[in-house]
């Protein structure tokens, strides 16, 4: 996960709607399931999908009230802390 990648998907979100970014994870798992994607790309896929899920999130806090930069810091908190 990148934090200015999922600060970048945030703002798309506030600007937008968090459906677009729903819809493309659709398309996105759909797309890991094919069997003839090879492990990189499955790596990218992952990769994009962790930060579009990463943005929901951090969304979803900002909604509740924290501001995008403790919303930002206390999710990135949380998947150091899970990974540890």
């Amino acid at each position: 996960m990148r934090l200015p990648i999922i600060k970048h998907l945030h703002k798309f979100i506030a600007e937008n709607d968090p459906d677009f970014v729903h819809e493309t994870i659709l398309v996105l798992e759909h797309l890991s399931e094919s069997q003839s994607i090879k492990d990189e790309e499955l790596d990218v896929l992952g990769e994009l999908l962790s930060n579009m899920y990463g943005a929901l999130e951090v969304h979803e806090m900002v909604i509740k009230g924290k501001s995008e930069k403790d919303a930002l810091n206390e999710f990135m908190k949380r998947v150091v802390g899970s990974v540890d």
